[in-house]
């Protein structure tokens, strides 16, 4: 039996994947750290699409969560077909007002273990006769952002280290891609503290429609769900860094 995981699979965007691959009828492995929410998730899909869906309880933010992965999916004999490395988080602030720990955390998060877990699993993944990972970024990743400065380059980390393991394993069974949505209508932006802000205040997609913008093109290397925020990014590479910076900072305010 093979299973596709999801990370940060409790609400918003990894939710929304969970819900779209299993009417795909996909077993799913569902990572999170609120075990309650997952496990209700886990039922309501299982009944619903007549799959197996797998829970596990782990925190990405401490150094030894993807440890915890790996290793209950080696007890367990699970074969993975996919990886959706969606968890993460943000916050709005200043560099030097927001906790040195936070910000710490977000990049252990967004970051290390998105690669750690990656790499761990590598080997499982290949042994499916066809697999995928899509890394969650953002459009977050493509300028500098003043008030948010370390998840935006937590997201340009991703972007880069995706597009790289993408043409890594181009002529192998495995097709990598990095989802980069703009505002996003979930519980990140209440969580990050932007909701009230002009980039949110000037309209956010729904879930369902990133993740299916995502999922149609999961071959590819970058996928921008919506017009808008393709033309944010071609707008942004085609206009000096100094605007695109102080234009992020602006619409975080």
């Amino acid at each position: 039996m093979n299973y596709v995981m999801i990370t940060g699979a409790s609400a918003g965007i990894g939710e929304e994947f969970a819900r779209a691959l299993a009417a795909e009828k996909q077993n799913l492995i569902l990572v999170a750290r609120r075990e309650e929410r997952l496990s209700a998730l886990a039922r309501e899909l299982s009944g619903a699409h007549g799959i197996t869906v797998e829970v596990l309880a782990a925190d990405l933010a401490t150094a030894d969560g993807t440890d915890q992965i790996a290793k209950a999916v080696e007890a367990s004999g699970w074969t993975l077909k996919g990886l959706v490395n969606n968890a993460g988080f943000g916050d709005r602030g200043a560099f030097t007002e927001l906790s040195l720990e936070r910000q710490l955390n977000m990049i252990q998060v967004n970051v290390t273990s998105l690669v750690a877990l990656t790499w761990k699993l590598m080997g499982n993944l290949k042994a499916s006769q066809e697999g995928f990972i899509i890394n969650v970024a953002s459009t977050a990743a493509f300028q500098g952002g003043p008030n948010m400065a370390v998840y935006y380059a937590s997201k340009a980390f991703v972007l880069s280290f995706t597009e790289a393991l993408h043409e890594e394993l181009r002529d192998t069974n495995i097709k990598v891609s990095t989802l980069c949505p703009g505002p996003t209508a979930s519980e990140f932006a209440t969580e990050a503290n932007i909701a009230e802000t002009k980039l949110f205040k000037a309209g956010a997609m729904t879930t369902q429609a990133v993740v299916r913008a995502s999922l149609a093109k999961r071959r590819k290397a970058i996928v921008i769900p919506g017009l808008t925020n393709k033309l944010t990014v071609w707008f942004g590479k085609l206009s000096p860094r100094l605007m695109t910076r102080r234009l992020a900072g602006w619409l975080q305010a």
